[in-house]
Formats: structure tokens, C-alpha cells, sequence
């Protein structure tokens, strides 16, 4: 049996099997088959997703190296959260000479960087600090790679809809006519901190005629007898989100609202039959606006999107985009409709893809829910 321990770059084998950090190694397998020896990574979500690292710095990879570079108030901090199997060697940005910069990717023909999130003033900034021949878009190759949930990042999303499902049974115990759309936020909010990293998106509780903008901002408007409310609501747990809508009533369901409701939960639920593996997010999307046309509605925003270490992130779920569903992707069900000035209907559930269909991670109860 083979033992070789060293700290930061150098490889680590156990029984001839080659052991590091699973999605660096897969970020440099795919880096290989397109032609890149080189990549800069200063989008600090990827840089979390790659090395749970939350310091302010720049991730290189190069063609032997996993570099970290940041100020040297957080070295101290890095080391901590970087484990023997990262393999990536740590630099104070205050020990280096210009030599060092033009020497990272001396040997490397074509360098990766992320054109989605790179100003064209850093993108200059690079090619002369780094002496780089020949710089490339990536084709957002690690927001792909991103899409697909480990078992790890799995179980922090559903830690996090579940203190949002209890989050949403202690709120409905909470809401009383007269009470503010600003002080029931409030109150998500801070059951939030209590128990987690906090929100992953502001809270939005609408009630009355503010239901009708799918985004809207509470307000000082109280709660009234009889009343629509909205609310959307998420916190984080190890960074990763939570996404959940869902609209309540106060003392009844008024009678010309129930169609609409029924509506919007009908195709929810067929929503959730058709996410499985290999489905076409297109067609699911006309699925849900034809049936809304039907009824004389409009399908106005994404039936869904991703969820991860961002509460949107690919794949997107509307006419507008094209993906395929895949395996442990996690993504929002989150049909809508919407009557300008009146009232809003949305029901939204965060779901995890399997090979045969999906499973809710947000599981609180979707039928009439009136208080």
C-alpha cells in the first residue's frame, strides 16, 4: 500500500488511487478536452462551489497548480477551510512580483476566463498582468458543471427547505388582520437568522392588490379580513438555497378567485409529473402557457429555474431557454398567473430531478390554505 502525504500541491495516493478535490479534477478533465491549460476563476460563487473558500481572492489553475490568491488578512481563514485533498497552494497577494504573475501561465497556450462575469477593463487587466497569448471564453463551463448537485450539496438544499417548511407553519400561527406586509417579512427574516445563514433572497410577502406583482416589495399595507396573501420565502444553510411560494387566505377563499387557483395548482402538479431526467424544459413551459391561453391567462415569467449556491442559476425553465433536465439538478415549480391591479396566484416548490421524475424538497401544503 502506497502512502504519500503533502499538504497543498502535491498529489495524494491511497492504494494507487489518485485522491483530490472531485470537482476540481472534473473542471480540469473538462478544461483538457477543450484545449485549455489554463483558467482564472474570480467569480467568488464558482470559487466557493470549487473549494468552499468565501475569502476575497482569485482561484488559477494551472497546468500543474491550483493556486489561491488573497490579501493577507484572510491566509489565516483559507487554511482553515482548505483540507489536504484540495491540493491548492495559497498566496498572499502582497508577496508577489510582477515576475510571479507573467510565470503562472508561461507555458500555457489558451487560458480560460469567465466571460459572463468579466468586466472588459479586468479582462485587459489579465492578458497584460498574466502575459496570457491567447485568452478564451469558457462557455460558462463551471455554471454548467454547477447544475448537477453532489450528494453533499444535496442534503444542505434540503436542510434549508426544511427549516423553510417549518418556517412557513410557525408564520402561519404568526399572521393577524392588521398586521403590516413589512412586519410578517420581518418576522420570516428573523426566523431565518436564527437558524441559518439568513435569507437567500428578500422576502416577499403581497397582499390584497399588491398580489399581482409577481416581484413585489412588502409594504406598509395591513392585513385585512378576507385578505390574499403571497408570500415567497427562502433562507441558506452552508450557503446553499431555499425557494418557496405560497399564497394563503384570510378567514375564506374568495369565490372568484378559486378557478384561477385550481388553475394554477392543476398545472403545478402536472409540472411536477413532467420534471424527470431528460426532459425538455421548452415543452414543459408550452405545456403550462397553452393550458393558461385556454383559460384566457398568460404565462408571464419562468416556470422555474435552478437552485444552488445561488437562488437563480442555470438551467432556466421558460420559452425563452432550452435544457434538458438532468439527474440531482435542483430547480423551482413555479407557475403563476397574474390580474393587474386585482390579484396573483403563484405556488412554487424547490425539487430535486431523479431518473423516473422529481421529488419536492419544499413540502408544506398547496391546497387552499386559509387562516
Amino acid at each position: 500500500m502506497t502512502k504519500n502525504y503533502k499538504v497543498k500541491n502535491v498529489v495524494i495516493k491511497f492504494k494507487g488511487m489518485i485522491l483530490m478535490n472531485p470537482k476540481l479534477q472534473w473542471l480540469r478533465n473538462k478544461m483538457s478536452s477543450s484545449d485549455l491549460q489554463g483558467l482564472i476563476i474570480s467569480n467568488p460563487i464558482n470559487i466557493k462551489y470549487l473549494t468552499n473558500i468565501d475569502a476575497e481572492g482569485i482561484l488559477l489553475l494551472t497546468r500543474k497548480e491550483n493556486i489561491f490568491i488573497t490579501d493577507g488578512r484572510y491566509i489565516e481563514d483559507v487554511h482553515t477551510v482548505l483540507t489536504l485533498f484540495d491540493e491548492i497552494i495559497v498566496y498572499d497577494i502582497n508577496d508577489l512580483s510582477l515576475e510571479d504573475y507573467e510565470n503562472f501561465f508561461m507555458f500555457c497556450e489558451n487560458v480560460g476566463f469567465e466571460e459572463n462575469y468579466v468586466t472588459y477593463s479586468k479582462y485587459k487587466e489579465y492578458i497584460r498582468k498574466y502575459k496570457i497569448n491567447n485568452f478564451v471564453e469558457t462557455e460558462h463551463i463551471i455554471e454548467k458543471q454547477r447544475m448537477i448537485k453532489d450528494e453533499e450539496e444535496i442534503s444542505n438544499i434540503k436542510k434549508a427547505c426544511e427549516i423553510t417548511d417549518n418556517c412557513f407553519a410557525y408564520i402561519l400561527t404568526y399572521i393577524k388582520p392588521g398586521m403590516t406586509e413589512k412586519q410578517i417579512a420581518h418576522e420570516i427574516e428573523e426566523y431565518y437568522k436564527q437558524r441559518t445563514d439568513g435569507i437567500s433572497f428578500d422576502t416577499i410577502v403581497a397582499s390584497g392588490e399588491n398580489t399581482s406583482k409577481p416581484h413585489a416589495v412588502p409594504t406598509d399595507r395591513k392585513i385585512q379580513k378576507e385578505d390574499i396573501i403571497t408570500i415567497d420565502m427562502g433562507c441558506k444553510v452552508n450557503g446553499y438555497c431555499s425557494d418557496m411560494t405560497r399564497t394563503i387566505f384570510i378567514g375564506k377563499v374568495p369565490e372568484y378567485i378559486k378557478p384561477i387557483y385550481d388553475l394554477v395548482l392543476k398545472n403545478q402538479m402536472q409540472v411536477l409529473e413532467s420534471y424527470k431526467d431528460g426532459a425538455n424544459t421548452r415543452q414543459i413551459t408550452k405545456m403550462v402557457e397553452n393550458d393558461f391561453k385556454l383559460n384566457g391567462y398568460d404565462l408571464i415569467h419562468s416556470i422555474g429555474h435552478g437552485v444552488g449556491l445561488e437562488i437563480h442559476e442555470a438551467p432556466y425553465i421558460s420559452y425563452r431557454s432550452e435544457a434538458t433536465l438532468k439527474e440531482n439538478m435542483i430547480v423551482t415549480n413555479e407557475p403563476g398567473i397574474y390580474i393587474p391591479g386585482k390579484f396573483g396566484i403563484r405556488i412554487e416548490d424547490t425539487t430535486q430531478i431523479t431518473k423516473f421524475g422529481c421529488i419536492n424538497l419544499t413540502k408544506s401544503e398547496k391546497n387552499y390554505i386559509i387562516i
